[in-house]
């Protein structure tokens, strides 16, 4: 393994520096909503936009250290309201936008929640969005978000003061990572300055081993779709970039979600490209363009197509080579990956370049996935990084047998933010406890499932509690554990989210209503639609003997049969 070289920016602030005089003739392009149309900015217009939102923060009394939550479509918006909280000393933290259409309430009751949690002195977000949260709603229910909003529009009329002093110290915190995408109470991993550079570098060192060398020394280009609020569009594209000197072109997630030949297209655009995306990315492709949609797409410039942040499928690659093989994509650009927030992002790549590689699930083991007949081959660790694997008494297991997933590594987190219970929980010591269950094999990582109840859906967080509450607030649950969510791997689609609910009710045409209502609510607040909705009798849930939800045991019911639907 490679050590970081030894120009390697000491901090965030230092790479957008370097990248303006390293790459002063690339940068970054954002597109629209609607179709091709996009806007550039090279490195040196990033620098100079970054460092005049940072003297609008200073008009604004930002201090170091203060939390500036940006909850902002991919936009030139967030990218200054980002960089430049980050240029002005604060912390910024991305936080999921709520949905274009449809009632605000959902995301003003996430943010009223987390500027409470977080201490958050401003958030940055859309007039629309601040107008509701200063009208307050019925009862004046925001006070703290109509306090804190500020719009792009706003911060950009703010007289620019002077260019904010900062500490250098990469030690420091540079931002903090959500863990999850959705409302709730997600916790606020604390990523440094060191931490970022390092994984930005490890993510294009690790990528590029197949091709003789880090990302940027033979790919032009970095083409997304991924929100700027999951960390591996915030890390793994845009810091990356920042290192590796890529152009760095940004496609809406709602444009991929509705018309995923926009990203296709444009790896056949930019010179020799690579890409991420979670699993569910690379099988919506495939479900939603047929032969005739395919006509005339060119991927033969696409040297790796990296999958991460969700179970990868032997299925899902093989259906996308078959699909788009005629197209030009080669099986060996298909690249398997590791990773989570509270290792900065990246921990461990598949660097065979020979495509998804898999072996047998491991068999007879409780731990593993039920219905997982091959696991993907992650590859080794980042450099500096170690694995290990443990078992539930603490002690480290041989390869081949399964256990959590430990981390240890620049990359792993300092800890969450005013949260030092959480985090005693997560860190034995150097250690990173993942929650994640899996085995080594020749030094090699493979996944068989998680300890934890998270739900991980289309790439992005969720605890089964907000689905849970959610469902119960139309059923009138109260928080009285009636109802239990997990998530299930169904074909090649990945994982989908199943809820079964307790009721009183026997009348189909009410329980059809219920229904209803449970995923509309659901769809609206959470943007999660239910693979299955599933009612059954009062008292079949499996509890414990303290009244809490078995999750674990209600999906292996529910795989095998075994729940009496009504």
């Amino acid at each position: 393994m490679s050590a970081p070289p030894i120009d390697l920016p000491k901090t965030i602030h230092e790479a957008l520096e370097q990248a303006a005089i390293r790459f002063p003739n690339k940068g970054i392009a954002i597109f629209d909503g609607r179709g091709p149309k996009h806007q550039w900015r090279s490195y040196p217009d990033v620098l100079a936009a970054a460092r005049l939102s940072a003297c609008r923060f200073q008009t604004l009394g930002v201090l170091p250290g203060d939390r500036i939550l940006v909850s902002l479509q991919t936009s030139w918006a967030f990218l200054d309201a980002w960089l430049g909280a980050l240029s002005a000393g604060a912390w910024p933290v991305a936080v999921a936008p709520g949905a274009v259409l449809g009632s605000a309430a959902p995301q003003l009751r996430k943010v009223e929640g987390l500027i409470e949690q977080l201490g958050a002195r401003f958030v940055v977000a859309s007039p629309g969005f601040c107008a509701e949260a200063i009208g307050g709603g019925p009862g004046g229910e925001w006070p703290r978000t109509a306090a804190a909003a500020i719009s792009p529009e706003q911060l950009e009329a703010l007289a620019p003061g002077r260019m904010p002093k900062r500490s250098d110290d990469p030690t420091e915190v540079a931002f903090l990572q959500l863990t999850s995408g959705s409302t709730g109470s997600p916790r606020a991993v604390m990523v440094t300055h060191r931490s970022a550079m390092h994984n930005a570098w490890a993510c294009s060192y690790m990528i590029g081993v197949p091709a003789g060398g880090p990302s940027g020394t033979w790919a032009k280009s970095l083409v997304s779709w991924l929100p700027l609020h999951h960390d591996m569009g915030l890390v793994g594209c845009l810091l990356l970039s920042l290192v590796a000197g890529h152009d760095l072109w940004l496609l809406q997630p709602s444009t991929f979600l509705a018309r995923p030949r926009r990203w296709l297209e444009e790896l056949g655009k930019h010179g020799s490209v690579w890409s991420y995306s979670p699993n569910f990315g690379y099988q919506l492709c495939v479900e939603r363009l047929g032969v005739d949609e395919r006509k005339g797409l060119d991927l033969s410039a696409l040297r790796f197509a990296v999958s991460g942040a969700e179970m990868i499928r032997r299925d899902t690659a093989d259906a996308f080579q078959e699909a788009f093989g005629p197209c030009g994509f080669r099986a060996d650009a298909f690249r398997a990956s590791y990773g989570l927030a509270e290792a900065t992002l990246g921990v461990a790549n598949d660097t065979k370049g020979e495509g998804l590689r898999t072996r047998a699930a491991p068999s007879g083991l409780d731990l593993a996935e039920p219905g997982l007949s091959e696991v993907a081959c992650l590859g080794r660790a980042f450099p500096d990084t170690e694995l290990r694997i443990v078992a539930s008494n603490g002690g480290a297991l041989a390869e081949e047998r399964v256990g959590e997933v430990q981390i240890r590594g620049p990359g792993v987190f300092s800890g969450y933010y005013r949260d030092s219970e959480a985090t005693r929980e997560a860190l034995d010591g150097e250690w990173l406890r993942t929650g994640d269950l899996g085995f080594l094999a020749d030094g090699e990582l493979y996944l068989t499932g998680r300890l934890k109840d998270l739900l991980i859906i289309h790439g992005h967080n969720l605890m089964p509690h907000e689905v849970e509450w959610t469902a119960e607030s139309v059923t009138g649950g109260g928080g009285a554990q009636r109802s239990g969510a997990f998530s299930v791997a169904r074909d090649g689609r990945g994982e989908e989210a199943v809820l079964v609910v307790e009721t009183a009710d026997r009348d189909p045409e009410k329980l059809k209503v219920l229904g209803r209502e449970i995923r509309l609510r659901i769809a609206h607040e959470l943007s999660l639609p239910l693979a299955d909705l599933v009612f059954v009798r009062r008292g079949k849930l499996p509890k414990t003997t303290s009244g809490k939800v078995q999750r674990r045991l209600l999906r292996a019911m529910y795989l095998r049969g075994e729940i009496e639907r009504l």
